[in-house]
């Protein structure tokens, strides 16, 4: 296994584990709406550098 695998498979656990936590404290509205801010964030800003 790559490196790269290894860090993709890392940094998609750890947002499984994330949103785990979320759903038990009862935030998961408020992790939702950040991800979703921050995808138009991303996008906005990967536009205007193209």
């Amino acid at each position: 296994m790559s490196i790269n695998k290894t860090r993709g498979f890392l940094y998609t656990l750890a947002k499984v584990l994330g949103d785990v936590q979320a759903v038990r404290k009862g935030r998961i509205g408020r992790r939702v709406g950040r991800r979703v801010a921050g995808r138009i964030t991303g996008r906005g800003l990967g536009g205007l550098f193209r």
